[in-house]
């Protein structure tokens, strides 16, 4: 598909003046997440969390000038204020709002749901859990001793509790506080999609981040089973290598090489797959787990 192309709408999905929240939406697939949904009319409420930087001012300016990924623009990157977010979609004319959320306190899940209802006027019919806490660790001693762009350290017990907190358990609480309010407002259909990642089952030098997008996918699938009654579909996207900044230009070449579809997936992809499985023409599909990488992943 052509960037000329990308994300023109090619059916109607029946989401007007439809509520969508997203988390993590300050940036990458989140933010073309948020873009998509407003160019169907989509309300929207997003979430974000801007963690501590690791590089300078002056390191994020020049990564971003140089456009040159690596893990300097991926630290830039996720320092984009929401607001910027809020900013462009106003500009589309969108109605959108939203605040920042450390989706390690327990109690941020239900504070989303509640104030989208206040400030939107409705609790959300989509949510989006796309937020994501990433910090490599490793089993391996040797692979410790490796000083990669990116800190690779031995798994420790802060750095598992935290990957759960923020995105197993922090998920499972976004589904009840959703539940309870569709329930309360007696919705008759209802959408949540997870993004999860294609090496949920093991991913080498990140496992305590594989670990918890595996324990999503299993609460997504619980959710679909005891949901549907309700009319909500539950289904996760697996996205694989995605341009988020963190790619070099050597690692593009590598990944678009062993990608049948020959090129890097961009945060725009994943957007197109998740505003289908919000769709009306998605009615049908609950439970589901979309490999969306262009066929990097191919399962049996």
């Amino acid at each position: 598909m052509t960037t000329e192309l990308r994300g023109l709408r090619m059916i109607d999905p029946h989401l007007a003046e439809a509520t969508a929240l997203v988390t993590g939406a300050n940036h990458g697939i989140g933010r073309a997440i948020a873009l998509a949904f407003a160019r169907v009319g989509v309300k929207l409420f997003l979430s974000w969390h801007i963690a501590p930087p690791r590089y300078d001012a002056t390191q994020h300016t020049a990564a971003r000038e140089t456009g040159s990924g690596g893990a300097a623009l991926y630290d830039a990157n996720q320092q984009n204020p929401g607001e910027a977010v809020l900013a462009e979609l106003a500009a589309m004319d969108a109605q959108a709002a939203g605040m920042p959320a450390d989706l390690a306190d327990p109690a941020a899940p239900a504070a989303l749901i509640e104030a989208c209802r206040a400030q939107l006027g409705a609790a959300p019919d989509i949510m989006v859990v796309n937020h994501t806490h990433c910090v490599l660790e490793t089993f391996d001693p040797a692979l410790a001793e490796v000083k990669g762009e990116f800190p690779l350290a031995l798994v420790s017990a802060e750095e598992i509790d935290r990957h759960m907190q923020i995105n197993a358990r922090a998920f499972a609480l976004l589904v009840c506080a959703y539940t309870s309010a569709y329930l309360a407002r007696e919705a008759k259909w209802g959408r949540i999609i997870a993004i999860s990642t294609d090496a949920a089952s093991a991913h080498a030098a990140n496992i305590s981040y594989a670990a918890s997008k595996h324990a999503i996918e299993s609460y997504a699938r619980s959710a679909a089973a005891e949901l549907g009654k309700y009319g909500i579909t539950v289904n996760i996207v697996a996205p694989g290598p995605i341009q988020t900044g963190y790619i070099t230009p050597k690692q593009a070449g590598d990944i678009a090489a062993g990608t049948p579809l020959g090129r890097v997936g961009e945060p725009e992809d994943i957007a197109d797959v998740v505003v289908f499985l919000a769709s009306c023409q998605a009615r049908w599909l609950t439970g589901q787990l979309l490999y969306a990488g262009g066929g990097w992943r191919m399962p049996q």
